[in-house]
């Protein structure tokens, strides 16, 4: 055995997991079956702007001790998060704020924003929500949810918002504040020089060897053989082979084009929440840093149902795919060297910030290999 680590996949939480095991001396293969380091957060330069090619990533966090390491890695920026909506052509501020309610209502004084979804609310009363439809308006009313989330939510899920589970949408927070920042997190910001060169710092200790366009499961037996231990961060059900079944995603399709222009939207990410438009969002990708450059980049972002061969982005969480991951939990408990983690592996959304906490944490309650 060549390495004490062998690790699938070199996003945040491989990155994260190789540079803690290296800083303890201990040596790590870094293997992924693209052509590049930094999983869905990786960036590219195209026309003198960084691109994030897999959809938009602001850091964002309120965990210390997660802000301060990355900060070891990279410089951040102070970019703060202030998308904006477009329906039928009229612009509103997200999240909901004072600025929405103007722009839908006319208010200009929380009180009044206040009776607005109140009584809109007043609907759902005494009841509880049995889908997504029901609970938005319980939560915001009917107008914001018309306008900014049943149509968004619908392109975003591939299926009519009735039919869709309450659970989908737990929260949609509102403030009576005219604050565009999406984020309530203590710290945001995006790496300077972009999220590729955050990795490869990450992963430039000697003891951590990097294998691109490297197949875990094409090749596994030969890959496991030079290692003690493996970190697997790839889907779960992939690497039993779909015994189970596959686990329910949804993907997305990037649509990214460089346009003769300084300047395409004023802003690094616009929404679009009608049927009008089959995308969800176009992404100015300059925003992001505040470069100043003749051209710009833009992308369109198109949900689309997952199969296999295309990328799993968002776990579809429901009862079924919650007890089927269950059942494959239930066959990892019985492979001793192999630990499942990251998005795919643990089968769970995170940000950025929890992807890094759990690779800091599962590395402090992992026991040194020798």
């Amino acid at each position: 055995m060549t390495y004490d680590y062998l690790i699938v996949g070199a996003g945040l939480y491989g990155a994260t997991f190789a540079q803690q095991a290296a800083a303890a001396g201990r040596t790590a293969l870094v293997i992924d079956r693209r052509s590049h380091i930094a999983g869905n957060a990786y960036t590219e330069q195209i026309a003198g702007i960084d691109v994030h090619r897999y959809g938009a990533h602001i850091f964002h966090t309120s965990d210390d001790a997660v802000w301060a390491y990355v900060q070891r890695f990279a410089r951040f920026n102070r970019f703060t998060n202030a998308p904006l909506a477009n329906f039928h052509g009229q612009l509103y501020h997200l999240p909901f704020n004072m600025n929405t309610f103007h722009a839908l209502w006319g208010v200009t004084t929380p009180a009044e924003a206040e009776a607005k979804i109140t009584a809109q609310r007043a609907t759902m009363a005494g009841c509880t929500p049995t889908n997504l439809e029901e609970q938005a308006i319980a939560l915001v009313g009917t107008d914001l949810y018309h306008t900014l989330v049943k149509e968004y939510s619908e392109k975003q899920w591939g299926r009519d918002c009735r039919d869709l589970p309450a659970f989908i949408i737990r929260r949609l927070p509102l403030r009576f504040t005219y604050d565009n920042n999406y984020f309530n997190d203590r710290y945001q910001g995006i790496p300077e020089a972009g999220y590729t060169a955050l990795v490869a710092a990450q992963l430039a200790d000697p003891r951590i060897t990097v294998r691109l366009n490297c197949d875990f499961l094409a090749d596994r037996a030969a890959l496991v053989a030079q290692a003690r231990q493996v970190i697997y961060t790839g889907p779960i059900d992939a690497y039993f082979d779909y015994t189970l079944g596959a686990l329910g995603y949804r993907s997305l399709r990037f649509e990214t084009e460089t346009l003769p222009l300084a300047n395409y939207q004023g802003n690094a990410v616009v929404n679009y929440t009608s049927h009008a438009e089959p995308f969800t969002r176009i992404i100015e990708h300059k925003h992001f840093t505040n470069v100043t450059t003749p051209q710009t980049v833009i992308t369109r972002e198109y949900p689309q149902d997952w199969r296999p061969g295309l990328a799993p982005f968002y776990p579809v969480n429901d009862a079924a795919n919650t007890a089927r991951y269950q059942q494959y939990q239930a066959l990892a408990a019985h492979e001793p060297n192999v630990h499942f983690a990251g998005r795919l592996g643990a089968y769970q959304y995170y940000n950025m910030d929890q992807v890094i906490r759990t690779a800091l944490d599962d590395w402090a309650q992992t026991a040194p290999v020798h």
